[in-house]
């Protein structure tokens, strides 16, 4: 299907660019790309690896397109004033946005897993992805973050893995609507709750996404996931979660600094399991996982083996490091789910929490800027501190007359410490000036790569 075709993708380095570029150019196509940031010289070691991998890299000035067989995979929402766009139309490319090349290329394999849900479709893909491929399974999977147990020398960027067994493990994005285009054997209901849609239009998406599989694996501690299985009759769905009903249930739970244990409830029969990722909320993904894995004929004792040694993502409670009894934690929480699991596992323990967030959007402010200010508002305590700088904006039209300040002013009002502080390196300024031993600052966005980076730069300089 893909054999000799040639892919350009305009914005490689994506974090849903990039793994999917792999994929295809292991189907023997031909793959090339551009990207902004390479453009303005920044993530380097990432487009040097996609050039390691025989992937032609252009600037984003239509120079990469040279004639109109080239398929061209764009953001269905970037303008046609971008170089590569206005180029693809003169000779007549063909364009796919990235998610209907994704689902062409999961719609046809033989099995199928996507996971959906508001927050930790990541995680719960790489548990997945992890659980079948040291079952033997040999999956494919596709992921929107570094999946620890796939990093090797050569595949330092591992968000992707190719495989040669019938699975296809990936997750689905319902920010685009996008989730709608896939038609998987299992499908993963993690949660539903306010991101980048309306709590209405996301109940029609999950639930289509939920009623399409053969099995559905659902959260049966989420409300909103709750009431929206109520209303459907599902065949063959299986149920996660704390709940006492729950098919996959966690009990006994013991929190530890770095991971967990439970005792996992599952087919009349009981399992103890021991995570190494910390948080409450990677014991729901960890049921989660196992319950899909089940699904598709892995064992529960299999399952939980192979979860046991699940190292966690890339920026997902990344413990970057310690210097003088200060650490400094990269995370994606992004929105008011992510952002609330996050300061759940800080404040299951002692010491004052720094936090550090970069909005991801402007668009994502108007949405969702009064939920952010309420999670910061009741997570945080009264000795601890909130920093915001100015959202994520690499170019192109947006409205910007409701900025970061309106999350900073609301929190202050709720009587917290938060900040506004424009430009990020002097957030980082203030944070090495703010830190003392015991604290723990956490640097929290998504959309940004270079987050990880300046989460390196503020611990190099609070050992100094």
């Amino acid at each position: 299907m893909h054999k000799n075709k040639s892919y350009f993708f305009c914005g490689i380095g994506g974090s849903g660019m990039l793994p999917l570029a792999n994929i295809v150019r292991d189907t023997n196509a031909v793959v090339a790309g551009s990207d902004r940031a390479l453009d303005q010289g920044r993530l380097g070691p990432k487009f040097a690896w996609l050039q390691s991998l025989g992937i032609d890299l252009f600037p984003q000035d239509g120079s990469g397109l040279i004639n109109g067989d080239q398929i061209l995979i764009a953001s269905a929402a970037i303008e046609d004033s971008v170089p590569d766009i206005a180029k693809a139309n003169a000779l007549g490319c063909q364009r796919m946005t990235r998610a209907e090349l994704l689902a062409n290329l999961f719609n046809a394999a033989p099995r199928s897993v996507a996971v959906g849900g508001t927050s930790g479709k990541s995680t719960v893909t790489g548990m997945i992805g992890w659980i079948l491929t040291d079952s033997g399974l040999d999956p494919t999977i596709m992921n929107g973050a570094v999946m620890k147990n796939f990093v090797a020398d050569d595949a330092p960027f591992a968000s992707a893995r190719v495989g040669q067994g019938q699975a296809f493990v990936s997750e689905v994005d319902e920010s685009d609507g996008s989730i709608a285009l896939f038609t998987p054997e299992v499908a993963v209901l993690n949660n539903v709750s306010l991101d980048h849609k309306t709590l209405q239009e996301l109940r029609q998406l999950f639930g289509d996404f939920a009623k399409k599989a053969k099995v559905c694996v659902w959260n049966a501690d989420d409300e909103e996931t709750v009431a929206l299985v109520a209303t459907m009759a599902l065949q063959g769905a299986v149920s996660f979660g704390f709940a006492a009903d729950a098919d996959f249930r966690a009990s006994d739970i013991t929190d530890l600094p770095l991971g967990s244990r439970f005792t996992l409830h599952a087919m009349d029969d009981t399992y103890p399991v021991t995570l190494i990722v910390p948080g409450r909320h990677n014991i729901a993904n960890a049921l989660a996982a196992i319950a899909a894995s089940v699904a598709l004929g892995v064992s529960v004792a299999q399952a939980v083996r192979s979860v046991e040694r699940f190292c966690g993502l890339a920026r997902r409670f990344d413990i970057v490091g310690t210097a003088n009894d200060i650490t400094v934690i990269d995370d994606f929480g992004h929105n008011p789910d992510k952002i609330a699991a996050t300061l759940a596992t800080l404040k299951a323990f002692p010491g004052r929490i720094i936090a550090f967030f970069q909005p991801h959007g402007y668009g994502p402010i108007r949405v969702m800027g009064a939920e952010l200010a309420g999670v910061f508002a009741d997570n945080l305590g009264a000795d601890d501190h909130l920093l915001l700088c100015d959202p994520v904006y690499f170019g192109g039209t947006v409205d910007k007359s409701i900025g970061s300040q309106s999350i900073t002013d609301a929190v202050t009002a709720a009587g917290r410490n938060a900040e506004y502080i424009p430009s990020r390196e002097d957030c980082g300024n203030r944070m090495v000036a703010l830190a003392r031993p015991g604290d723990r600052i956490v640097i929290m966005g998504a959309r940004d790569d270079t987050l990880s980076a300046f989460a390196g730069d503020v611990l190099g300089r609070l050992g100094r």
